[in-house]
């Protein structure tokens, strides 16, 4: 019998983008590192893996994606707990005085406006992987999950992420908290401005990171809550492990898509991958496994980014039938 102090390992990936070449854009090079991924991972002892989002290339507009990231981590040997990220459910929200804009800062004709995440895409994510946010306790580690974009949006689902929240710092503790979550908190420091997605060298950062003041809201229930190990993803880019408040906050490599603002750190990691976390008597240690295929690019047709739906030709699938976008869509 296997007792909580023995040691034991879990494992956390975000960012395995997988996609299908029934779509209007699709890179085989993601599906093929995420292959070797998978396989590495389940080569190992764990009792469990989590999932810190984007597991698709396009599920917010794709049902079909969401069926095939669910058969493909049912064929792991270990339970996954997972969270949404953007590109399963939708952006988050803005507006400028109080109306969606249409603008492209970055001039790469995209408008993420247009694909904000919807409470009817959320239930739909929940049908096929469960709850948007989680709490539990394993061999008394207690594992937090949510999608922290949902602040902000005023839909329900923003009520509920905020109640379950709000509870974990009365929830028993464990040794251990490890919480993980899509979208990075804050790009350098909890006090930094609230960034303006309208200028172009602003963009990045309101992209990738939680505005205030939900996310101030969010840093003190993580701190109440003795969180001492925070994982993220979303940029797709490792970062040297950030000690803040006594919380070790790990800005994680992608599980297979392309890192992106690299150029900004000098220790910055865009190698695909996973973590390792194995548990003893002295705590956590976690250990970044690089993936076994660091493939470049080959095959890929499509665009990039959040490119508005009736601009999307379909006609250019590779395999047939092609997808076509969600009714609602």
């Amino acid at each position: 019998m296997t007792h909580s102090s023995d040691p034991w390992t879990f494992l956390h990936v975000n960012d395995s983008h997988m996609g299908t070449a029934r779509s209007y854009r699709f890179r085989p090079a993601i599906n093929k590192r995420w292959a070797a991924i998978k396989q590495q991972m389940s080569e190992i002892d764990a009792d469990l893996l989590l999932h810190g989002g984007d597991l698709t290339r396009d599920g917010d507009t794709h049902e079909f994606e969401y069926q095939q990231a669910r058969e493909d981590l049912n064929t792991l040997p270990f339970p996954t707990f997972i969270i949404p990220g953007n590109m399963d459910v939708g952006n988050k929200h803005t507006a400028v005085n109080g109306v969606k804009p249409r603008w492209d800062p970055k001039g790469l004709g995209w408008n993420d406006p247009d694909l904000n995440m919807t409470g009817e895409r959320l239930d739909l994510f929940s049908n096929y992987f469960g709850p948007l946010q989680w709490t539990f306790m394993h061999k008394e580690i207690r594992f937090t999950g949510f999608y922290a974009a949902v602040a902000g949006t005023g839909l329900p689902h923003e009520d509920r992420f905020w109640r379950m929240l709000e509870q974990l710092p009365d929830l028993p503790a464990g040794k251990h908290h490890v919480a993980v979550m899509h979208y990075w908190p804050f790009m350098e420091s909890p006090d930094e401005p609230d960034w303006d997605p309208t200028k172009g060298e602003e963009y990045d950062n309101w992209y990738f990171s939680i505005n205030p003041p939900h996310r101030q809201r969010l840093w003190e229930i993580l701190k109440a809550a003795k969180v001492e190990i925070l994982f993220c993803g979303h940029v797709h880019t490792g970062r040297a492990v950030q000690h803040i408040d006594g919380i070790r906050i790990y800005r994680t490599q992608a599980a297979g898509n392309t890192g992106q603002l690299a150029e900004r750190w000098p220790e910055a990691d865009t190698r695909f991958g996973f973590h390792r976390c194995d548990v003893t008597e002295a705590g956590i240690d976690v250990t970044f496994i690089p993936g076994l295929d660091q493939c470049d690019e080959f095959g890929t047709f499509g665009p990039l980014g959040h490119p508005p739906v009736e601009e999307r030709d379909y006609s250019v699938a590779e395999e047939k039938p092609p997808l076509i976008p969600d009714a609602h869509h």
